[in-house]
Parts: C-alpha cells; sequence; structure tokens
C-alpha cells in the first residue's frame, strides 16, 4: 500500500558554508527519501534556510549590506552545494518568508489561548559596549552543570544540559569580548512544563530512536524548564503579535520553516496543506536531525504542534556528529572540509554518499571520515567490485551479438539469490541501517566476480563452439550488474543514471528487481567511475588549511563535529625484562569485528587465536576502522591479559594499537607469513 511521507532535514544557518559534517545529514536523509520513491510510495522532501537571529544581523552590519541580501546570498551558495552532492530536495525554501511568518503568529496565538505562554521580567545578558542584549550562541562561559569551559549560553555540548546564559560562570561575549551585565527585560515563555504528561506519552510512543528516548528520561527527571521564546530589538526576524519591539526567537520559527516551505510548495502544486499537517493527518511526518538538537525536536516542537491544533511528528531520527581521521574537524589540518572545496578537488561526489552510506547505522553514534579508508574502500567496492562486471563482459555483447542480450539465462539460480535480497536489502534501507544494506550489496557484488572469474568469457571468446554459453554468461553477469545498480541507487543516483543510459532501460524502481534482464539491447559500454587519485584528497586538504587559515567561517547556531583529541606523546616509565617477559603477545586473526550498541568508541572483536581457541575483545578502535574492514585482518594481542567485565560483555585480552601527535589510530599487523597462535618475541 503506497504511503504518503513528508521528510525534512535540520534547517542549515544561512551564517557560513557547508562542510562535509553538514552532509552527513542531508546524505542520510536523501538516500531515505530516494529509496521511499523508487518503492513507489509519495514522499516529498522538505528543507530550508534558517535566516534569522543576532548573528545574522551582526554578519550583514560587518559586510556593510542588508540582512535580506546576506541571506539570499548564501541561500544560491547552499542550494548550488547541496545540487553538487545530488540532495533531491522536493523544495527548498527560507524562513524569511510570509508562509513563516503566517504559521510562527498562528501557532503562538494558538499557544497562548491554550495558556501556555507567560510573560515575566528576567534578567538577561546585555553587551554594554554593543549596547546589545546578547543571545545565547554569543555567551561564552562554563557550563553551569559539569563545569566544561568554552561552552554556549543555551547547552552545553560536553554533558548536553540546557540551561539560562545567566547561569554560565565566567560569561564572555563573543561580539565584543566584554563581560556581560544583567538587564531587566520582559519575556514571553512556552510552559513546557505544563505540556509533560503529553511528552512522556510521545517519547516513549516509537518516534524516536531507543538510545534517544532514554536521553529524554533524563530530561524528565532533571525537570522541563518553559521556554524563553522572545527576544528583544534589534533582531532580525519575525515580530511577536501584540508585542512591539519583541521577536520570536529563531529556534521558534526554524522548525516552523518545515511547515512553511510545504505550505508555498502544497500552493505551487494545489496540494491541501491540512491533509499534511492538520490534526487528522494519515501522513508520515519524518524529521532527520543531529543529536545536538534533539532537545528542540523531541520536547519543545512536538509539543508546539500538539498544543496549537497540529499533527505530531511519526518519527525523529537523530544521527552522530563527523570526526576525520578520528578527530575533530580542524581548520589547522585542513579537516575542516567545506562541500564547495571538496568538489572543486574533482572529486565525485558520490564517492562521499557511498562512504558516508557504509558508516550510517540508523543509531546516534559518531562516524569517521578516515581520508584513508575512504580512498582505499570506494576504490575496490565501487570500481573493483560494482564496475567491474560490467567492464570485463559488456564488451563482448557488442563484438560478437550486436549488443544484444541473449534469449534466456543460464544461471537462473546466482540471479534468483540477487532478486530474493530485493527485501532484506530494503529492510535495512528503511531502517537507515545503510551500513548492512551495503555489506549485503557487496557480498552480492562478490559473488558475481566469482563468477565472472570462474566463467572466464574472454577464454569463451576465443572458443567459436562456445558462443552460445558466451552469450549467457554475458548476459548472466549484466543482469546481476542491473540489481546491484539497483539496489545501489539510492545512494548512488548519478551513477545509477548512467547505468540506465548504457543498459537502455528506464529508471530503475525496486520492483524491477523481479524482472529478468534479456532480449534487451544495450548501449556500447563506456567507463562509468574513475579510481579515487589520493593527490585529489591531499589537494584539498591543503585548500582547506589554505582557505581557511585565510577567512575562518562565521560562527553557526549549532555544533556539527565531536572532538576526539590525541594526547601528546610520552614516553612511559622503564620497565624491566623480567616485566616484559610477562606480556604473552599472540597473533589473532580478527574473525569477526561489530559495532556494539551504545559505546561511541568500541567494537567488538572476535579473534581467532588457532589452537589458543578465540577471545571476545573490546577495542577503542572504531573512530578508525569499520568493523567489515578489519575481518581476515591479522593483528597482535595481549593473550594473558587479565578478563575484564565491561557492561557490554566481557572483555577476554588486548588488541595493540598505535596512536600520537599526528592524527589516526592504527592496529598493529604482522607479516604476511604469520599464523594464528604464534608467539610474539
Amino acid at each position: 500500500m503506497p504511503r504518503q511521507i513528508l521528510v525534512t532535514s535540520a534547517l542549515p544557518y544561512a551564517n557560513g558554508s557547508i562542510h562535509l559534517g553538514h552532509l552527513v545529514e542531508y546524505i542520510q536523509t536523501d538516500i531515505w527519501v530516494r529509496f521511499q520513491k523508487m518503492r513507489g510510495h509519495d514522499c516529498r522532501y522538505m528543507c530550508a534556510d534558517d535566516t534569522h537571529g543576532t548573528a545574522i544581523m551582526l554578519r550583514a552590519e560587518k559586510e556593510n549590506i542588508t540582512p535580506e541580501t546576506l541571506i539570499g546570498r548564501v541561500w544560491d551558495e547552499h542550494t548550488r552545494d547541496f545540487a553538487g552532492f545530488h540532495i533531491g530536495f522536493d523544495h527548498y525554501y527560507t524562513t524569511h518568508s510570509e508562509e513563516n511568518r503566517k504559521h510562527a503568529s498562528n501557532i503562538y496565538l494558538a499557544l497562548r489561548a491554550a495558556g501556555l505562554i507567560e510573560v515575566k521580567t528576567i534578567a538577561q545578558m546585555y553587551d554594554p559596549v554593543k549596547n546589545l542584549f546578547l543571545p545565547d550562541r554569543f555567551i561564552k562561559g562554563e557550563c553551569p552543570k559539569c563545569g566544561a569551559a568554552d561552552q554556549y549560553g543555551d547547552n552545553c555540548e560536553a554533558c548536553g544540559a540546557t540551561y539560562s546564559p545567566t547561569e554560565l560562570k565566567n560569561p564572555v561575549s563573543a561580539v565584543s569580548g566584554a563581560t556581560p551585565v544583567h538587564k531587566d527585560s520582559e519575556h514571553y515563555f512556552f510552559k513546557l512544563g505544563d505540556c509533560e504528561a503529553f511528552l512522556r506519552d510521545w517519547t516513549t510512543s516509537g518516534a524516536l530512536q531507543t538510545e534517544a528516548a532514554n536521553k529524554m528520561q533524563e530530561w524528565f527527571a532533571q525537570g522541563l524548564a518553559n521556554w524563553d521564546i522572545s527576544r528583544d530589538a534589534p533582531y532580525f526576524g519575525f515580530e511577536i503579535p501584540d508585542a512591539p519591539g519583541k521577536y520570536f526567537y529563531v529556534w521558534l520559527d526554524a522548525p516552523i520553516g518545515y511547515m512553511a516551505s510545504f505550505d508555498r510548495y502544497a500552493a505551487d502544486r494545489g496540494l491541501d496543506f491540512d491533509a499534511w499537517w492538520g490534526p487528522d493527518s494519515k501522513t508520515e511526518l519524518v524529521h532527520f536531525i543531529g543529536k545536538d538538537i534533539l532537545y528542540f525536536h523531541a520536547l519543545f516542537w512536538p509539543a508546539m504542534l500538539k498544543f496549537s491544533g497540529h499533527r505530531v511528528p511519526t518519527a525523529v531520527h537523530a544521527h552522530g556528529f563527523l570526526t576525520v581521521n578520528g578527530q575533530k574537524m580542524s581548520k589547522s589540518r585542513g579537516t575542516f572540509i567545506t562541500a564547495r572545496s571538496y568538489l572543486d578537488a574533482r572529486l565525485n561526489p558520490e564517492w562521499l554518499r557511498y562512504y558516508f552510506a557504509a558508516k550510517l547505522n540508523g543509531s546516534m553514534e559518531d562516524i569517521d571520515l578516515n581520508l584513508d579508508d575512504f580512498v582505499a574502500r570506494v576504490n575496490a567496492d565501487l570500481v573493483g567490485k560494482f564496475i567491474n562486471i560490467a567492464s570485463r563482459t559488456a564488451g563482448f555483447i557488442h563484438k560478437q551479438f550486436d549488443g544484444k542480450l541473449a534469449e534466456g539465462v543460464a544461471n537462473i539460480e546466482l540471479i534468483g539469490a540477487f532478486q530474493a535480497a530485493a527485501d532484506s536489502i530494503a529492510a535495512h534501507y528503511e531502517a537507515r541501517d545503510y551500513a548492512r544494506a551495503l555489506r549485503e550489496i557487496m557480498a552480492l557484488a562478490d559473488r558475481a566476480n566469482q563468477y565472472v572469474a570462474d566463467e572466464k568469457p574472454w577464454e569463451l571468446a576465443k572458443q567459436p563452439e562456445a558462443v552460445y554459453r558466451l552469450h549467457e554468461v554475458c548476459t548472466v553477469a549484466l543482469n546481476c550488474f542491473r540489481l546491484l545498480a539497483l539496489y545501489l541507487k539510492p545512494v548512488l543516483p548519478g551513477l545509477a543514471g548512467q547505468v540506465e543510459t548504457f543498459l537502455d532501460v528506464a529508471p530503475l524502481t525496486w520492483d524491477d528487481a523481479q524482472t529478468l534482464f534479456i532480449r534487451q539491447r544495450i548501449n556500447p559500454y563506456t567507463h562509468l567511475m574513475t579510481r579515487i587519485d589520493p593527490k585529489a584528497v591531499d589537494a584539498m586538504i591543503e585548500a582547506n588549511k589554505t582557505t581557511l587559515e585565510a577567512a575562518p567561517p562565521a560562527p553557526t547556531r549549532h555544533a556539527e563535529a565531536q572532538t576526539h583529541a590525541a594526547q601528546p606523546a610520552a614516553t612511559a616509565e622503564t620497565i624491566g625484562i623480567d616485566d616484559f617477559a610477562k606480556v604473552d603477545l599472540r597473533i589473532a586473526r580478527i574473525a569477526n569485528a561489530e559495532h556494539v550498541e551504545g559505546a561511541d568508541k568500541l567494537l567488538r572483536l572476535t579473534l581467532d587465536l588457532g589452537p589458543l581457541g578465540t577471545r571476545q575483545v573490546f577495542a577503542g578502535i572504531k573512530s578508525a576502522y569499520a568493523p567489515e574492514a578489519l575481518v581476515g585482518r591479522l593483528t597482535v594481542m595481549v593473550a594473558n591479559l587479565a578478563p575484564r567485565k565491561m557492561k557490554f560483555g566481557m572483555s577476554e585480552g588486548m588488541v595493540l594499537a598505535a596512536s600520537g601527535e599526528a592524527p589516526g589510530l592504527f592496529i598493529l599487523s604482522p607479516d604476511s607469513g604469520a599464523q594464528p597462535g604464534m608467539k610474539v618475541k
């Protein structure tokens, strides 16, 4: 039964460039939307630039232009960069629109009529140099809950706590560097605490991931504070009805931008807005967000919708942050990489789409862009496995069979196995476990390549009596190739389009997985994808070092990366040979590696020690290695380390890895010829 689905990504702030940390979310969302459309569902993808707030006002003032001019320019830049990565929004709008003003005002008035707005005088942080009330993100100090330094005035990125800016310890104005003073002002509050019963039910209804729902329980235990939704002039935004000089806080009208974007889209296409956003709507409303803005989307937003007479979200899917080479994105190292610099380095955007998809598993875990692994994986999977199937077989179809596939296929069992995988791969896409989907797809690619290697069409082509066999073998291989292209299409829409042209077929849908590809005339094969040149990656890093040192990006409203800083190298205290002799180092083969649910840094390894049996070890190497990249590798382990009981299970040893001031984490690997169980001397 076709579903009607409205999907959104968080709105990027119109105060800086799109970078690779942002793209994690938009690529994740775009893959899911493309998959739903391939399944035949009515799925619409809405987004917009988030354009209001003091940061926009101050940047425009600095550039001596109007805020409207600034946000118009940034909108052009954002839409250009998103298009460069094949992000297929159905509508990309702006929060500075009449539709957004209308919906923000109506929601506010409905909440006020429901008794959920209160007005009270509060002490606010005021910059005595700039004569400006400071927004939360323009005040920094120490978190009042955990003491973490350099935290913003609204929430702590270290412990996740939310608080009032006046609670910060040792506050500093990010605008002038002055110490802010307290100044009284009348403000408007949304009484979030009055919505607690509804929110407790909604957050445990299945709309959130388990880890997100658990986080909600922590916040309920702390108590839900009423939410300040107003800001004082001067401010770039919408004035609050009946409150001259008072403006809606940017975080109030930002999520309403989802509605406004759809409103404009619906008006242009004659759609019924209430059928999608009304309280009785049967549409699925699905939000993709970063975990840093979970509080806003899982508490404020559903409460605003519920008590203003709208439908509530069906699901809010949160993802983790992006690190590069195991660490926070860094300007000095050139790993704070903008979307534009990636494209300017002539790196294929679908390489990044594939790599991110191979890391995303539907959880809130952080993912790492390891640039060496990025090059190796894309070259091995997409060129060495997927493209290789067509490049080794398609030429024979044109040379010997006038470009036409066989009337039937010899190995229906192999094709049947590929077709049978459609349901499980679809289930992985639906669950946003793209990593598992791609593992299954690449396992099929391995089978197809093994089939070609076993049948040796290049040998059959030399044997006149084997002409029919050659025709069937190449037809089977291209059937497998077509099915792989279909399964990869949500991730690689551009490459899939090239394959559709090459095979001369209509745009592939999920139902096409159950059809045979025979008697079809195909176009001559041309090269579909090149390998990544590591020099292009190096050039991109250098370009970002130069660009970002010369012109750092303007502040944004929320973080997109998490720090995993390396510790300075140091020499340990010396030990004697007798101490060292107690350590039993053994060669181990990694028989299996997998993610550990609820652990940010750990992988669960099953280590094969040959005659010594197997051991389970939890290793803190998740930032550097994808689990599937480890299986089959040899490493070195401490075999006589006392077992340690962890909350995830028993760890029965330790693998050895190296790290230091240079970025990266590297497990130790013996030379070829070593065997599991050998003692390291």
